[in-house]
């Protein structure tokens, strides 16, 4: 009885072991851990900092590096950068509203990056929109050596400067904020200055919607978990309030062409309609905003499309405008689709249909002379990996939703929870194999005894 309780033991821890890694480390934390108040999934790891109040206490960021802090209410929070005087600087700043918080159209985020003189390198601001649904908004600013100007230029000490922006004083509570700072090499040589000419030089015409059957493919929380999509059509589900982010591998010389549906609701066109019920922002790699497209539902269909873009281009950096410049780098870019949570007002609490048609179009070109890479590395660069998750899952699971085998898929993760499901299945597998091994040589020392 004793060796039959001590088997029963091992075999109680290792199946302990075997669920665990099955589930993955998120599984275990999420059933024990309250529901996060915010609706986001923030980066797993980044590092918790506390904005200061004044340059002279500014933490210092680094490059590649992920972090996240709160922006109070009316408040402006300083960061440090120690820059050198060839590589160019990208800072982002995603804020997070708590659901049910409010917000006014003219609420968002604002990101300056300044020098020791408190000059203006450059900013950027994002606000929640006509919906005044709160939601994740992103907004950024950088320190560029490749441009016309002469300020901002030497290495040194810049300082980041986050706004929240509420000019009616009417948004409530804290923020919860994530910062990222990508570097960007400068060039082997100088490149043009100037932006490609547009439209001409450029297909600017709205190509067709992309036919076809769509592919369950679920969005993630946040751009750390954003779901990896490419040209095809894909399909989901969102309620009110939510936002699921979605990323498309677009590499250089590539134009990029988005169009969503909503489905129609059961209560159909006669419960009014909702202006700005759902939205459709862009963001390039480096969380930089470039575009956005709205529409208004009565509970019929109804769908939206982002403008013509241009070809992903170094020198759209020159050009004017968010669309033009932010189509500076390849890499993956983001989509990012918010259903009002007025809607549940009017139609209900769902969940609606939801449907990307996305097209990639051109032929990948190569990419300009780089000094030395990006940090974090292949930001600006679209790999085959890239190209496989956005492929799709052909054979046996899809990425979030319902897989060939029929099983639910959770929701995020993307080809993230491709990797954490094959190295969890090998570690289980590994894990029964030893027991049975295990088992074995116990079996045949048992033999000789006897």
């Amino acid at each position: 009885m004793g060796r039959r309780t001590v088997r029963g033991a091992v075999v109680a821890a290792v199946l302990c072991a075997v669920v665990g890694m099955g589930a993955g480390p998120g599984a275990v934390s999420e059933a024990v851990a309250a529901p996060d108040a915010y609706a986001y999934d923030f980066a797993e790891g980044a590092q918790t900092v506390e904005g200061a109040a004044s340059t002279t206490d500014a933490v210092g960021l680094e490059p590649g590096g992920t972090y996240r802090t709160t922006l109070p209410v009316n408040g402006r929070i300083y960061f440090r950068l120690a820059l050198d005087a060839t590589s160019n600087a990208y800072v982002s700043a995603t804020a997070v509203p708590r659901q049910g918080a409010t917000v006014s159209s003219s609420d968002g985020v604002k990101v300056d990056v300044q020098d020791a003189d408190a000059r203006s390198c450059s900013y950027d601001s994002t606000r929640f929109g006509a919906s005044r649904s709160p939601h994740p908004v992103a907004a950024w600013a950088s320190r560029v050596t490749d441009g016309e100007t002469t300020g901002c230029q030497e290495a040194g000490t810049y300082y980041v400067v986050v706004d929240r922006i509420d000019s009616a004083g009417s948004s409530s509570g804290d923020w919860e904020l994530e910062l990222t700072y990508v570097s960007e090499p400068g060039l082997v040589s100088k490149a043009a200055t100037t932006a490609p000419e547009s439209p001409e030089s450029w297909d600017s015409a709205a190509p067709d919607p992309l036919p076809g059957d769509a592919v369950r493919r679920e969005g993630g929380g946040g751009f750390a978990t954003a779901v990896p999509v490419g040209q095809g059509v894909w399909q989901d589900d969102i309620t009110p309030g939510e936002t699921l982010f979605y990323q498309v591998p677009v590499d250089w010389g590539q134009q990029l062409n988005a169009v969503v549906e909503l489905g129609s609701s059961s209560s159909g066109s006669s419960a009014g309609y909702v202006s700005s019920a759902l939205v459709m922002s862009l963001y390039n790699p480096a969380r930089g905003y470039v575009d956005d497209e709205g529409l208004v539902y009565d509970g019929s269909q109804s769908s939206a499309a982002l403008d013509p873009l241009p070809p992903v281009d170094y020198a759209n950096r020159y050009g004017v405008g968010d669309r033009m410049s932010g189509m500076r780098f390849a890499g993956s870019y983001y989509l990012v689709v918010h259903l009002a949570e007025q809607v549940t007002e009017r139609f209900g609490a769902g969940p609606y249909g939801l449907t990307l048609r996305v097209q990639v179009s051109g032929t990948a070109q190569d990419a300009p002379g780089y000094l030395g890479q990006s940090v974090p590395r292949d930001t600006f660069a679209v790999t085959a990996q890239d190209r496989a998750s956005a492929g799709g899952w052909t054979s046996g699971v899809v990425a979030g939703g319902t897989g060939a085998d029929g099983a639910d898929r959770s929701r995020g993760g993307g080809g993230a929870a491709m990797r954490v499901v094959a190295v969890s299945g090998i570690g289980a597998g590994s894990a029964l194999v030893l027991v049975l091994g295990l088992w074995t040589v116990v079996a045949r020392r048992r033999a000789a005894r006897a």
